[in-house]
């Protein structure tokens, strides 16, 4: 498949002509769904604390490995030099038991894990976008399916890796160390990535978040590397209130405060400490909640991915406590005080049916946001302001003040963006492009399919037709700037060359708000590559402008979120940070341009 499509004034990205993913499409004939036991948090959870949970995975036939639409679970071990057997979802007793029992030992129940908790976090994604999401890798031959590997041989490390037509979650095993270890570990004994929900749902996050923005892979900043750190813990914590038995076991321990709970708030407790950290990989939330983590641009990528993970937990919290008041003060008769000994069982459900809830709204604002947030060159800034856009175009009226909530958090951790004149809601609000924009008559925004369709091909062609109805309208002189771009010999590119612009994606989005109402819009990345010349002592690199375009049904520009190819801040910015230490694991010098280091999270995860 070729790299990109051109025509000379702008390019199509190969993306655009992959056949995307398509979700099997249920009959009448078929169940709603399938029952599968996995384990809530990891094998460390003792049972009573809601260890197993039984998740309903969206019915779909499957071939043994599991293999179905999205994923293929691939059952070669190549540490160990062997093919385990497949697990088989689709054998009658296996389906009457929900699955195989839950089980440390047996290839088959890893399988089945994988396969779960990756088509419940796709799910998430789904419900979130409005949209089938799609795979930052394929062909235009047939719909890629994201390859499950439970047992990627003796490593301590979990990671997702992607060639242009292959995309893997590779998970290890080891043996834990002698030292202290939670109470289920044994010293030596062998720990499986796989087992771990926060794991498993974290690598699926990464391939996720990598088919909805391409150059958050490019780590120009340290803030694109904390961000796709912090996004993957912040979807893995959100997705385990889906498990109402830990949810409420964890009210129960702690009268109904979840931010106190170490089920609710310990990420990867078994890796933790079976790597000899003696505690969990990390914290949803401070210790001590009067010191919140401090945004500094210098730590690297999971000190701050754990800065925006605890910012988003704590807006979730002051919400939850909001909401739950009435309850507090109906159960306490009007004091706000508990009286001591265990939660009354009615008020423990109605918490626990409000924390799950909560969590859920939560992690479709946070998924949403990406669709709002520019196409490179990502800041902490930049999304704060990408949650309350895309949150405000949905719940203008915010009667619960979730985005007060998150702008107070955001605002504690000292993230502020730069591109803002206050932290007033209003300010932070992304803005349509300065001047007039026409509206984009020829392009049929109808025509975009916004329902599940097998006909893969001719979505391809219909994205192909409105890629170049595109291409033609922002490439116009007089409105490059409104999208971050510039033509090739422009002064303020200081001699530097710069590509054509290139349609990135263009994908709908229909969303429901709360009263039911439903919003519907396309999303549209433009990006162009500036080849940043070297300078004395400083070697060249490529760098990204552009913009992410929120366009209505009417085929109107409601917001252009750009990242300008000319901006020189920007660009002494990232020629600093790729100068700087903290650059030096991910880019490499070769005939003094900087290059990309290959494998990146697997190498980033090891710095863990």
């Amino acid at each position: 498949m070729p790299s990109s499509m051109s025509n000379g004034h702008y390019q199509i990205a190969a993306a655009l002509m992959r056949r995307p993913p398509i979700p099997y499409a249920r009959t009448k004939d078929d169940p709603l769904h399938r029952r599968l036991r996995i384990y809530a948090a990891d094998p460390s959870l003792p049972k009573l604390d809601g260890a197993i949970a039984t998740v309903q995975v969206d019915y779909e036939p499957l071939a043994p490995g599991p293999v179905g639409a999205l994923f293929e679970v691939d059952c070669n071990d190549p540490g160990q030099g062997e093919t385990y057997r497949s697990a088989n979802l689709d054998a009658p007793a296996v389906l009457l038991a929900d699955g195989y029992p839950p089980s440390m030992s047996d290839p088959r129940f890893h399988q089945q894990m994988v396969y779960a908790v990756c088509s419940t976090t796709y799910r998430s994604f789904k419900d979130a976008l409005g949209r089938n999401p799609t795979w930052g890798f394929g062909s235009a031959d047939a719909p890629a399916k994201l390859r499950l590997r439970p047992h990627y041989g003796d490593d301590r490390n979990a990671y997702y890796c992607s060639e242009p037509s292959q995309g893997e979650l590779r998970f290890g095993y080891f043996r834990a160390e002698d030292g202290p270890l939670d109470n289920r570990s044994l010293p030596g004994g062998y720990v499986f990535t796989c087992l771990s929900h926060d794991i498993v749902v974290h690598e699926a996050t990464h391939a996720l978040l990598d088919g909805l923005r391409a150059h958050f892979m490019e780590p120009t900043t340290s803030d694109v590397l904390g961000f796709h750190e912090g996004f993957a813990d912040l979807v893995a914590i959100f997705q385990r209130f889906r498990h109402t038995e830990v949810v409420t076991q964890a009210l129960r321990q702690f009268r109904g405060a979840p931010e106190k709970s170490e089920l609710l708030t310990h990420l990867a407790t078994q890796f933790g400490y079976a790597t000899g950290r003696n505690g969990p990989l990390r914290l949803a939330i401070e210790q001590d909640p009067t010191k919140p983590l401090q945004y500094d641009g210098s730590l690297g990528p999971h000190a701050l991915g754990s800065v925006l993970l605890s910012a988003v937990f704590e807006a979730y919290t002051q919400v939850y406590r909001r909401r739950t008041e009435r309850l507090m003060r109906l159960a306490t008769k009007g004091t706000g005080v508990l009286p001591p000994g265990e939660l009354p069982y009615d008020l423990l459900v109605l918490l626990a049916g409000a924390a799950s809830k909560l969590a859920r709204q939560f992690l479709t604002i946070c998924v949403r946001a990406v669709d709002y947030c520019p196409p490179s060159g990502l800041t902490f800034g930049d999304y704060l302001r990408a949650l309350i856009t895309a949150d405000y175009d949905l719940v203008p009226d915010d009667p619960w003040d979730y985005r007060g909530a998150l702008i107070d958090a955001f605002r504690r951790r000292r993230i502020y963006p730069s591109s803002a004149s206050s932290l007033s809601e209003d300010a932070l609000l992304w803005r349509p492009p300065r001047i007039a924009m026409p509206k984009i008559e020829d392009m049929d925004i109808a025509a975009l399919r916004l329902s599940d369709d097998t006909d893969t091909a001719k979505q391809v062609e219909e994205l192909l037709t409105l890629a170049h109805v595109l291409g033609t309208y922002v490439t116009q002189p007089d409105r490059l700037q409104e999208f971050g771009l510039a033509l090739p010999g422009d002064p303020r590119l200081d001699g530097d060359h710069v590509d054509a612009p290139c349609v990135q994606s263009i994908r709908p989005a229909r969303r429901v708000a709360p009263q039911g109402q439903v919003a519907t819009d396309v999303v549209v990345e433009i990006t162009q590559a500036r080849q940043v010349a070297p300078r004395p002592g400083q070697p060249g690199f490529e760098f990204h402008g552009g913009a992410t375009v929120i366009l209505g049904t009417d085929g109107r520009i409601r917001y252009s979120i750009l990242k300008s190819v000319v901006s020189p801040n920007a660009v002494q910015d990232r020629r600093a940070w790729l100068a700087s230490p903290a650059a030096q694991p991910t880019w490499r010098v070769e005939e003094n341009a900087y290059l990309r280091q290959r494998d990146l999270l697997l190498s980033l995860h090891r710095q863990d």
